[in-house]
């Protein structure tokens, strides 16, 4: 796969833009904390960062077919490269570096989305979801590097020179993309690029995407999947401060599940096209019925091997990616891809949110215990109906 055209480049891109990103995101927390002193306004740095991708997803989605992705993907890494820069600005208001946060947040969807877009044509359909496997891999390793690296680093460097870290890496990644990789056309040109056509087409294919059953019950599935798992991340601390354990080792636990998951796509893309697809279904319940074992309140030790086990199962989507492809015209993936990714961080976000508000007046881990259960359930009934017409 890597010795396909542009393949290299493609990667070491997202690896350089997401481990600037994620380690940004950690300076701009401590940077906005030093100067306001509020725990509040420091926390709204990742809402800004997650936030938009909802927003962004479903409007902008089109971009990801309506222009060639390399020029889509090299745009977005410059306009967010400006945001960043512009983040150094001396005695820049705090709203204003969150408004331009915002601004980085909203593209971030349309740049997954044409990223994806470009696997298709750079990709056979056999390889094709071992390079999104690989893309998966790539952000839950920079997840793990750069939350783990960040503060340290931060703590080593100062706050603005880490942003101007991440401004930099944003640069190499267009400069990788747009110098490196070989031009693809449009999925879908003929489309309108005016900003209010751009909306329009978006809300189009969207609407064009979901009234297919199958294609919308196989998005749903990939939703679903992070939504119910992701609630072990959620209430990491409070389930080791619950367990008698100090808060600190709820570090263990966001590992476990990362590092899961980068164990789980490495081995499944080992694979045979033939097997993964046969493992779809061993690997949605890997995905989440490890998590109700969290109901006889493991050890920490033991909750970190079983979070670790569920983010295994995450490489379901080697087995599921081939079949949205073949359920979606070829004009219609950008935004099916855009929209998936920007979907899969708001219900994973969502649920968070909603496990955080169930374990104020439940014990955490009668909550990802209950969250497996419904997890469990709610996978294999949508993969189910996806496989019927």
């Amino acid at each position: 796969m890597l010795r396909a055209p542009g393949m290299r480049a493609v990667f070491a891109a997202h690896a350089v833009s997401m481990a600037g990103k994620l380690a940004a995101e950690v300076a701009l927390s401590i940077l906005v904390y030093q100067r306001t002193g509020s725990p509040l306004l420091s926390s709204l740095v990742l809402v800004c960062a997650f936030l938009p991708h909802a927003v962004g997803g479903t409007a902008l989605s089109a971009l990801a077919d309506r222009f060639p992705p390399r020029r889509v993907l090299v745009g977005c890494d410059l306009l967010a490269a400006g945001c960043v820069a512009a983040m150094l600005v001396p005695g820049l208001p705090v709203a204003a570096l969150l408004l331009l946060l915002l601004v980085t947040g909203f593209v971030a969807p349309v740049t997954q989305g044409a990223r994806a877009a470009s696997l298709t044509q750079l990709l056979d359909e056999d390889l094709f979801p071992v390079g999104r496997s690989l893309l998966r891999t790539i952000s839950q390793s920079a997840v793990v590097a750069g939350f783990a690296l960040g503060s340290v680093l931060v703590a080593a460097i100062g706050p603005h020179w880490m942003l101007a870290a991440d401004a930099a890496s944003l640069l190499l990644s267009a400069a990788l993309i747009g110098l490196c990789t070989p031009a693809t056309p449009a999925l879908a040109p003929d489309g309108r690029r005016s900003p209010a056509g751009v909306l329009a087409d978006s809300a189009d294919g969207l609407r064009r995407l979901f009234a297919d059953r199958r294609v919308r019950r196989l998005v749903l599935l990939t939703w679903a999947v992070p939504g119910f798992s992701a609630v072990g991340d959620g209430l990491a601390v409070a389930y080791t401060t619950h367990a008698g354990a100090p808060a600190t080792a709820a570090g263990a636990l966001f590992t476990g599940y990362a590092a899961g998951t980068v164990l789980g796509e490495t081995a499944v893309a080992r694979l045979a096209p033939g097997r993964r697809r046969r493992l779809v279904v061993p690997l949605l319940v890997c995905s989440q019925a490890p998590l109700i074992a969290f109901f006889l309140g493991p050890p920490v030790p033991v909750a970190v091997a079983l979070l670790a086990l569920s983010g295994a199962g995450f490489a379901c989507n080697q087995g599921i990616d081939p079949l949205i492809l073949s359920a979606t015209e070829p004009a219609y993936r950008g935004r099916l891809f855009t929209v998936q990714t920007s979907g899969m961080m708001t219900v994973q976000g969502a649920g968070i949110a909603l496990s955080g508000a169930a374990g104020t007046v439940l014990a955490p881990g009668v909550v990802i215990g209950a969250a497996g259960v419904a997890g469990t359930a709610v996978v294999l009934t949508l993969f189910l109906r996806a496989r019927t017409p």
